[in-house]
């Protein structure tokens, strides 16, 4: 499997005259960036031939031979033929697992001409788990052909993000503090939700001409788009990122997400870290610890900083106010904790900082 930045080079040896793979996999949860690579992938394709388009999408009772007969079927009017087959669970099931190895065997064992494939299979998956990426099926496709996986922009890199998308459209903040406090402003009201994002900087290439964009603009034309979501929320709380997270909990509460959700979630993670924490003050390896607690991603950076920066005091009494919200949630009276739960999570992060 292949990160995005693979794909652009495989754009440029298709431009060069070279020909394209017959299947081609994606995956990722993100749908602007997938929309948009993929777009860039059909335009490569079309300008190569392949006009001929076929959309199918599995869903209860499908039938899997539409997938093994669609790479040997030729297209009535002699195009080239795209065909995409999207699986919106990313869970085949067991027969369409089975069809998805036999089609990668197929792909596998077509002999191709010097002009590449008569059809082209893209396949859309939502993001992966560790266990389905090494699934049979998914290893044979992504042996097969070119898997790609569109990871989600971290929120560190938004404001270089959104700088990036400026300079499409010819406009730039100011250089310096003014200039990064503009950024992090766009970035404080997108995150989460790159569709409403990408909408609002065209906005800006409506509302201003190409050049220099002051933080005034900015401030008087980005609307609050932006989307939380629970684990969002946890990493906030790991990198003891208070403003953040603040804002994390307005949006949450406004959008009318389940306190008891959010409050398990912050509890099973306040469990993870002081175990953690633990064995890494007994002297254990604090990598072994995160895989074998299948810690991945970006928790994998956050929380060997928690654990050295959070003392165990500061901890228990975390454990303690969620022991307190937890019951607060049930209608039960918590001592010592601010009438509103969601105030106690902001108390709960406090400690965390």
């Amino acid at each position: 499997m292949v990160k995005v930045d693979a794909l652009q080079v495989h754009l440029k040896t298709l431009s060069s005259g070279a020909a394209m793979s017959p299947l081609y996999i994606f995956s990722g949860d993100e749908p602007l960036l997938m929309m948009e690579a993929m777009d860039q992938l059909r335009i490569a394709a079309k300008k190569l031939g392949f006009t001929d388009r076929e959309v199918m999408v599995q869903e209860r009772g499908f039938d899997w031979s539409s997938l093994i007969n669609a790479g040997q079927t030729m297209s009535l009017f002699g195009d080239k033929r795209w065909v995409e087959l999207r699986i919106p669970t990313g869970k085949p099931g067991r027969d369409g697992a089975d069809a998805l190895k036999q089609f990668a065997a197929q792909i596998s064992e077509m002999p191709v001409g010097s002009d590449g494939p008569d059809t082209v299979i893209c396949i859309v998956l939502p993001r992966l788990d560790g266990k389905t990426k090494t699934s049979a099926w998914f290893s044979a496709l992504d042996e097969a052909g070119m898997a790609i996986q569109i990871d989600t922009l971290d929120r560190s890199h938004l404001p270089r993000w959104i700088a990036g998308r400026l300079q499409k459209q010819d406009q730039e903040v100011e250089v310096g503090p003014e200039g990064q406090r503009a950024l992090e402003f766009i970035a404080d009201q997108v995150e989460g939700n790159l569709i409403a994002a990408h909408q609002e900087i065209l906005k800006l290439g409506l509302l201003y001409p190409a050049g220099k964009l002051s933080e005034e603009q900015i401030r008087s034309s980005i609307l609050k788009v932006a989307r939380y979501n629970v684990f969002e929320l946890t990493e906030a709380m790991l990198a003891g990122d208070l403003p953040r997270l603040n804002r994390m909990l307005d949006g949450l509460k406004g959008e009318g997400e389940p306190l008891v959700l959010i409050l398990w979630s912050v509890t099973e993670e306040l469990r993870l870290l002081s175990k953690l924490k633990a064995a890494s003050d007994a002297g254990e390896s604090v990598q072994q610890l995160m895989r074998a607690n299948r810690i991945w991603g970006n928790k994998e950076r956050l929380y060997p900083t928690a654990i050295r920066r959070v003392q165990p005091l500061k901890l228990r009494k975390a454990m303690q106010v969620a022991a307190g919200l937890d019951r607060q949630s049930k209608g039960l009276h918590a001592a010592d904790l601010p009438a509103d739960p969601w105030d106690g999570l902001r108390v709960l992060g406090n400690l965390l900082r």
